[in-house]
């Protein structure tokens, strides 16, 4: 079966973009390449539990199972060795990217409480795009007695667009709610 996101954008991006932008071929019309989830634990190098609650958290969310980061190299002030865990992330392509941003866009964002839309500045030049978010509860996988503490993560949704205009048009024409 094919993610109605997908679908989406060979019906309707595909054509848009490439009226948009003008385009001589379809395939130089931009397409989502990846989406990681990074979860930053500084917390960590006190409670190694923690590490273990995020990775069933990301799991829930993603769908997959996540990689475990490890510090580089050690950092006295912080306490840090190196080798020590900090944090989890997560790499989704191909059907498991396009439902998680489906779910991201559809069911997710909007139960941010105050909802305004997102922030348009977070582009990186190259038109990738990075979101924070502040609360993991915000997806529906989580139940809200079952966390031992609220987390954020950061979202980056890797485009195969050339500047940040191209990568921008892409995701508001997947539904991606920038602000006004």
């Amino acid at each position: 079966m094919i993610p109605r996101i997908k679908t989406q954008y060979r019906e309707e991006v595909i054509p848009a973009m490439t009226k948009e932008f003008s385009y001589t071929n379809v395939m130089q019309v931009p397409k989502l390449d990846k989406i990681v989830v990074n979860i930053g634990l500084g917390e960590a190098t006190k409670d190694v539990k923690i590490i273990d609650f995020a990775v069933k958290d990301l799991t829930q969310i993603a769908g997959q199972k996540p990689v475990v980061t490890r510090a580089r190299k050690s950092i006295a002030t912080f306490k840090l060795r190196a080798g020590m865990p900090i944090g989890t992330m997560v790499t989704l392509r191909g059907k498991m990217m396009y439902e998680f941003f489906d779910r991201l866009v559809n069911s997710s964002l909007p139960r941010i409480r105050d909802f305004q839309g997102i922030p348009d500045k977070s582009f990186d030049g190259r038109g990738n795009y990075t979101l924070g978010i502040q609360e993991q509860i915000i997806f529906p996988e989580i139940e809200y007695d079952k966390i031992d503490r609220i987390r954020g993560m950061n979202i980056t949704i890797n485009t195969t667009a050339s500047g940040d205009e191209e990568g921008k048009a892409l995701l508001r024409h997947l539904g991606m709610p920038f602000k006004k």
